[in-house]
C-alpha cells in the first residue's frame, strides 16, 4: 500500500497527537472486528465475499522528527565602530562586499581599509623593532595583497637569539622584572634571557612594503599605520546596514556587517536543546517546498526570553543552520524556511501502516492475515503513519488486512 504524503508538521506535539488520534480510531475498529470474530457468527453460506484492503509488512528505517520555523539570511549582524577623529565623507551601500585591502568608508576623504585577521590594530605602528601580534596582522595582510615584506622575524626568535637557546614566546607570560629594550618594546629578563611578546618584528622591509601599499591605496606613504586607518574582520563579510550619515564624526557606530554565507537562524526552546547537535545533518524546506540538505553550524550559548506568547515565554536558544550547497539558496537573500530535525531513528525494522493494527479486547495489538487469522504484534516506534511491529510469524512481505 502506498501512503499518501502528509503535510509538514510544525511541532512534535502535533505529530504525536495525530498519531494517537489515528491509533484510537484504528483501535476502535479493530476491537469491533475481533469481537465479531469471537461471537460465533459466520457469513451466510453462498454470501459474496466482502472485499478487503490489504498491505504488506515491509523492512525499512523509521524516524521521528520535529519541524521548526526559521529565517534564511546572512546571520547575525555585528557593529563596526569608528576610531580616531575626523568626519565621515563617504559610506558604502548596504549589501556591499567587505574585501581585504579595499576601502570600507572614508574619513576626511581618506579611505579606511579592511584587513582580515583576529587582532585589532591597538596602537600606532611605524617604529622599526616594534613587536606584537598587530605587527603580524599588518605583515600577513600586506603579503596577501602581494607586497614583499622581506624576511619575517618573530619576537620569540629575537629573544632566543639575544638571550640564548630556549627562549620562547610563552615565557613572556611568566617573566618578571620588566625592562625596556633598545627597540622601545617591553621585555623582561630571567636567568639572563630576554623575553619578548609573541608576534612579528616591525622590520625596515615591512615599513617599506607599508609605504608602497599606502601609495597604491591613496594614503600618504608615511610607513606608519595608526588606529582608525584600518578595520579588521575575521574574513569576508558584507555590509548589512549603514547607521551613520555623511558628515557624522567617525567615532561612533558606522555600520553593521554580516558574513557572506546564507544561513537559517532558528529559536529553539531551551528545554529541547538536547535534541540538536552541532554538525548534525538536517533538511531545510524552502518557501517553494523544495528540500535541501543543511547542517547545524552553531548553537547559541546565551539563553534568551521568548517573544512568542504561544511558547508561554519559555527561554530560547539560537541555532544556526547552513545549507550544504550555497547555490541552492543563491536566489534568496531573506526568506522564511522550515528546518526538519531528526530526533529518533530505528533502522532496518519491520513496519506496517498504523491502519493495519487491531486493538485486542484483552489488551495489546494484532495483525490480521488475509485468511482472517490474527497474529500477535508487539509495537515499537510510530513515525509518519507507520508503526514498527515484531513477533512470531511477522516477516517482511507478509500480507495483512488494513482498514484503508
Amino acid at each position: 500500500m502506498t501512503a499518501e504524503p502528509q503535510g509538514r508538521q510544525r511541532r512534535h506535539g502535533r505529530r504525536v497527537a495525530v498519531a494517537l488520534i489515528a491509533l484510537a480510531a484504528v483501535g476502535a475498529a479493530g476491537a469491533g472486528a475481533v469481537a465479531l470474530s469471537q461471537d460465533g457468527t459466520e457469513p451466510a453460506p453462498g454470501a459474496p465475499a466482502i472485499p478487503v484492503a490489504t498491505t504488506t509488512v515491509t523492512r525499512t528505517d523509521l524516524s521521528n522528527s520535529i519541524n521548526l520555523s526559521g529565517r534564511l539570511g546572512f546571520g547575525a549582524a555585528r557593529p563596526v565602530r569608528g576610531a580616531g577623529t575626523g568626519t565621515l565623507t563617504r559610506l558604502p551601500a548596504p549589501g556591499s562586499p567587505v574585501t581585504r585591502g579595499r576601502p570600507l568608508y572614508w574619513v576626511n576623504d581618506r579611505p579606511v581599509v579592511a584587513f582580515y585577521g583576529s587582532t585589532p590594530l591597538f596602537r600606532k605602528l611605524g617604529q622599526v623593532g616594534m613587536i606584537g601580534r598587530d605587527v603580524t596582522l599588518v605583515a600577513d595582510n600586506l603579503t596577501a595583497l602581494g607586497y614583499d615584506v622581506g624576511s619575517r622575524t618573530t619576537g620569540a626568535s629575537v629573544g632566543a637569539t639575544e638571550g640564548g637557546p630556549g627562549a620562547t614566546a610563552g615565557a613572556w607570560a611568566g617573566a618578571t622584572a620588566p625592562e625596556r629594550t633598545a627597540t622601545g618594546d617591553a621585555a623582561s629578563r630571567e636567568g639572563g634571557i630576554a623575553y619578548r611578546p609573541p608576534g612579528d618584528v616591525f622590520t625596515a622591509s615591512l615599513k617599506s612594503a607599508l609605504r608602497r601599499w599606502q601609495a597604491d591605496s591613496g594614503l600618504p606613504p608615511t610607513g606608519t599605520l595608526d588606529v582608525g586607518q584600518i578595520v579588521v574582520f575575521p574574513g569576508r563579510a558584507r555590509v548589512d546596514a549603514v547607521k551613520a550619515q555623511q558628515g557624522d564624526p567617525v567615532a561612533g557606530d558606522i555600520l553593521t556587517v554580516t558574513g557572506t554565507a546564507k544561513v537559517a537562524t532558528i529559536s529553539l526552546n531551551a528545554s529541547d536543546a538536547g535534541i540538536v547537535r552541532k554538525g548534525e545533518r538536517v533538511t531545510m524546506v524552502l518557501p517553494d517546498d523544495k528540500k535541501i540538505a543543511a547542517k547545524v553550524t552553531a548553537m547559541g550559548k546565551t539563553v534568551q526570553e521568548s517573544s512568542d506568547s504561544s511558547d508561554q515565554n519559555e527561554p530560547q536558544v539560537s541555532v544556526t543552520v547552513t545549507p550544504v550547497r550555497s547555490s541552492a539558496v543563491k536566489a534568496l537573500d531573506s526568506a522564511p524556511v522550515d528546518v526538519v530535525f531528526t530526533t529518533r531513528v530505528h533502522k532496518n525494522v519491520l513496519a506496517v501502516p498504523v491502519s493495519a493494527l487491531l486493538a485486542l479486547r484483552e489488551g495489546g495489538y494484532a495483525l490480521q492475515a488475509r485468511s482472517g487469522a490474527l497474529i500477535a504484534a508487539t509495537t515499537g516506534m510510530y513515525a509518519r503513519g507507520m508503526v514498527e511491529v515484531s513477533g512470531p510469524g511477522i516477516v517482511a512481505g507478509l500480507t495483512v488486512v488494513t482498514s484503508s
